[in-house]
C-alpha cells in the first residue's frame, strides 16, 4: 500500500481526460440534435434504493429542527427523473455521477457517471436503436464494421450455454456453474433460480457477448424485472434489455413500469428478498409512488455507463484507467 499522499498523481492520463472531455460533449451534442432536455437532480436523496444488488451509500448531514440527518447518495437518478417525467417535463436526459457500495474491480468503482435519458412513447425497440447510435458515435472508429446484434435472454443462454433459463431446474443451473467452482449441493440464498441465473450471466454469458459487436439481450425473466413492464405477450419475461460490448455490460434499459400499486408490491418483494439476505429493509419512495399515481406517461428509459464507454473507446485495460482519481486515491 502506497504511503498517505504518494498516490496524488491522477490515475487518468491527460489523453484519457480529453477523451473523457471530448466524448461528453458529443453525448450532449447527439441528444440537442434530438430535442431531448438535459435536466440536474440531487445526488444527496431521502430514501435509499430496495434492490438487493444494489447498495446506497448513507451520508449524515446536520440538519435543522425537525430534519432527519441521514441521507443516501444516489445510485441512479431514475425516481428523481421520473418524477420529472410524472410532472410533464418531456423526454429527459441526464450525465450524473452515481455511487454504489461494493461495487471495486477492473469494471467497477464505487463513484461513477451516468447517462440516463427517458423517452416518451419510444418502444423498447426504439430506445435500442437509439442506444446504439449512441454508443457508436461514443466507440468512433473502434466499432466501424461491428453488426448490432438482439438476442433475447433464453438464446442468449441456449447459445452459450446450452440451457434455456426458463425452464431449466435450479440443479440444472448449478451444474452448468460448477466450471467456476460452484457445487449444486453447496448453500445458496432462498431465491436459488435467480441467484445461479444471475451468476451465470454475470460470469459465463455476458462475458461472451458483443465479441466485436454491439449486443443486445432482451426479455429478462419476470423475476429481475427491476423497474421494467413484464412482457403482455408472455409475462414470464420483462421488457428489460442489457447492452454488451466486448463482453462489457454497458447498458440497462426499461419499458418504464407505470403502475404505483405494481411498483409498491415490488418494493415490498425486494425488502422481504432483503430479509432473507439478512440485510436492513429499505421504506418505499412515497414521492415516486405519488408521481406514479399522478401519472407517468408511457416511455422507455435507460442508463448507460459512461466510464466504462470510455474505457472500450480508448482501449483502457480498467475503468481505474480513465477516472482522474478512482475511489481508493480520490
Amino acid at each position: 500500500m502506497s504511503a498517505p499522499g504518494a498516490d496524488w498523481r491522477p490515475r487518468a492520463s491527460r489523453a484519457r481526460l480529453e477523451a473523457r472531455a471530448a466524448l461528453l460533449a458529443r453525448s450532449r451534442e447527439f441528444f440537442a440534435a434530438r430535442g431531448v432536455l438535459e435536466v440536474d437532480t440531487a445526488q444527496v436523496v431521502n430514501t435509499p434504493v430496495s434492490d438487493v444488488h444494489i447498495h446506497s451509500a448513507a451520508v449524515q448531514l446536520t440538519g435543522g429542527a425537525g430534519e432527519p440527518g441521514r441521507y443516501f447518495l444516489h445510485t441512479s437518478p431514475e425516481y428523481a427523473m421520473k418524477r420529472l417525467l410524472a410532472a410533464g417535463s418531456g423526454d429527459i436526459y441526464q450525465i450524473c455521477h452515481v455511487v454504489r457500495g461494493l461495487e471495486r474491480g477492473r469494471h467497477h468503482n464505487p463513484e461513477f457517471t451516468l447517462i440516463e435519458w427517458y423517452r416518451i412513447g419510444f418502444s423498447l425497440g426504439e430506445l435500442m436503436d437509439e442506444v446504439e447510435a449512441l454508443v457508436r458515435s461514443l466507440l468512433g472508429t473502434l466499432a466501424t464494421g461491428w453488426p448490432g446484434e438482439r438476442l433475447s435472454y433464453r438464446e442468449a443462454f441456449e447459445r452459450e450455454l446450452g440451457l434455456d433459463p426458463f425452464t431449466a431446474s435450479p440443479a440444472q443451473l448449478a451444474a452448468a456453474a460448477q466450471p467456476l467452482g460452484y457445487r449444486a449441493d453447496g448453500a445458496a440464498p432462498a431465491d436459488t433460480r435467480d441467484a445461479w441465473l444471475e451468476l451465470l450471466m454475470g460470469t459465463l454469458v455476458g462475458p461472451k457477448l458483443g465479441r466485436r459487436s454491439l449486443t443486445f439481450v432482451h426479455g429478462y425473466p419476470a423475476s429481475q424485472a427491476a423497474l421494467a413492464r413484464l412482457e403482455p405477450a408472455d409475462p414470464r419475461s420483462a421488457q428489460r434489455f442489457e447492452l454488451y460490448c466486448e463482453g462489457v455490460e454497458l447498458a440497462n434499459g426499461f419499458h418504464e413500469l407505470a403502475v404505483a400499486d405494481e411498483q409498491r408490491a415490488r418494493f415490498a418483494a425486494d425488502n422481504a428478498a432483503r430479509a432473507l439476505r439478512g440485510l436492513a429493509p429499505c421504506p418505499p419512495d412515497e414521492r415516486l409512488l405519488a408521481a406514479l399515481e399522478a401519472g407517468l406517461p408511457d416511455c422507455a428509459g435507460v442508463a448507460l455507463g459512461f466510464d466504462r464507454t470510455l474505457m472500450l473507446a480508448t482501449g483502457a485495460g480498467s475503468i481505474q484507467e480513465v477516472l482522474a482519481f478512482p475511489t481508493e486515491s480520490a
